[in-house]
C-alpha cells in the first residue's frame, strides 16, 4: 500500500518551489504590462486591475497609419519569410541526403564552414548593396531565409526516414521531386512545425537587419517602431482617452500575443521537433 503512494521528497518540494518562483518572475511583469495596456490613467507601480478600463490604446494602434503600417510589414515579412525559409531549408536538406550526388560531401562541408566563419558585417553590407537589396523589404526576407543550423537539423531528420520508403517510392515510379512531396514532407510535420516556428520568431522579432540594411523609415517593422516608442524618440500623437503609457504597453502586448497563441497550438509538434534528428534507427 505504501509502495503505491508517490513519495514526497525534499528534491520534489524544492523543485516545485523553484518553478513557482520562476513562473512568478515571468508572469508578474507580463501581468503588469497587460493591466497597464487597458488602464487609461498614467500610473506607476504594480496594479492588479486597471483603474479606468479602456481599449483606446489598442484602437490607436490599429487606426494610426504610423503604427499599423509597421505592424502590417511585420506580418508580411514574417509570413512570406517563413514560407520561403521552409522551402529553401527543406529542399536544401533533401539535396544533402542524396547519397549518390557528386560533390555532396563538399557542398555540405562548405555550408558547415559558414557556421564558423563569415564575411563580416561590412563585406555583407557591400554584397547586399551591390545586389540592390538594401532599402527594400527583400533584404529582410531573403537574407535570413537560409539558416545553416536549421538546414542541418532538417537534414538529420530526413536521414532518420527509413530508406525502404524511398526505395518503395522509386519502384512506384516517383521522381525525386514526387518522393519529396509525397513521402518526405508528410512525414516531417514535427520538423516543419518546430523549425518553421524558429524562423517565424526570428522574422517577427527582427531588429538588427532593419537597423543595418534599411534607411527608409517607411519600411521599418513594428519592432523598430516599438523601440522608438519605448525610447521616447518616435512616440506618435496620442488621441482619445489613451495615455502614452497605455499606448506603449498595448504595443508590447500586440508584439507578444501572436506567439503566445502559436506556441500552445504547435506544442505537440514542437516537443517532437526539439529532438529532430537526435535519434536514428
Amino acid at each position: 500500500m505504501n509502495n503505491s503512494r508517490k513519495k514526497i521528497t525534499v528534491f520534489s518540494v524544492i523543485n516545485g518551489l523553484v518553478f513557482i518562483i520562476i513562473s512568478l518572475i515571468i508572469l508578474v511583469p507580463l501581468w503588469k504590462i497587460l493591466v497597464d495596456s487597458f488602464d487609461l490613467r498614467t500610473a506607476y507601480g504594480m496594479k492588479m486591475w486597471p483603474e479606468e478600463f479602456g481599449l483606446d490604446g489598442y484602437k490607436h494602434i490599429f487606426s494610426n497609419v504610423t503604427l499599423y503600417r509597421p505592424l502590417l510589414i511585420s506580418v508580411l515579412t514574417t509570413i512570406s519569410g517563413t514560407i520561403l525559409a521552409l522551402i529553401l531549408t527543406t529542399m536544401g536538406a533533401y539535396v544533402l541526403i542524396q547519397w549518390d550526388m557528386p560533390g555532396r560531401t563538399l557542398f555540405a562541408n562548405l555550408l558547415l564552414f559558414t557556421m564558423i566563419f563569415n564575411g563580416g558585417m561590412i563585406p555583407t553590407y557591400l554584397v547586399l548593396n551591390g545586389l540592390h537589396l538594401t532599402d527594400t523589404l527583400w533584404v529582410v526576407i531573403l537574407y535570413p531565409a537560409l539558416n545553416v543550423y536549421n538546414l542541418v537539423l532538417m537534414r538529420n531528420f530526413f536521414e532518420g526516414i527509413p530508406s525502404s520508403l524511398f526505395e518503395a517510392a522509386t519502384l512506384d515510379g516517383c521522381s525525386p521531386m514526387q518522393t519529396f512531396i509525397r513521402v518526405v514532407l508528410p512525414m516531417s510535420k514535427a520538423a516543419l512545425a518546430s523549425i518553421g516556428l524558429m524562423f517565424a520568431v526570428s522574422y517577427w522579432n527582427d531588429y538588427t537587419h532593419y537597423r543595418l540594411y534599411i534607411r527608409n523609415s517607411d519600411l521599418y517593422n513594428f519592432q523598430m517602431k516599438l523601440r522608438g516608442m519605448i525610447m521616447g524618440s518616435e512616440l506618435p500623437t496620442v488621441s482619445g482617452n489613451a495615455t502614452e503609457n497605455t499606448l506603449k504597453n498595448a504595443a508590447v502586448i500586440v508584439v507578444i500575443v501572436p506567439f503566445m497563441i502559436l506556441y500552445p497550438c504547435l506544442q505537440k509538434y514542437f516537443v517532437k521537433g526539439v529532438n529532430v534528428g537526435a535519434v536514428k534507427e
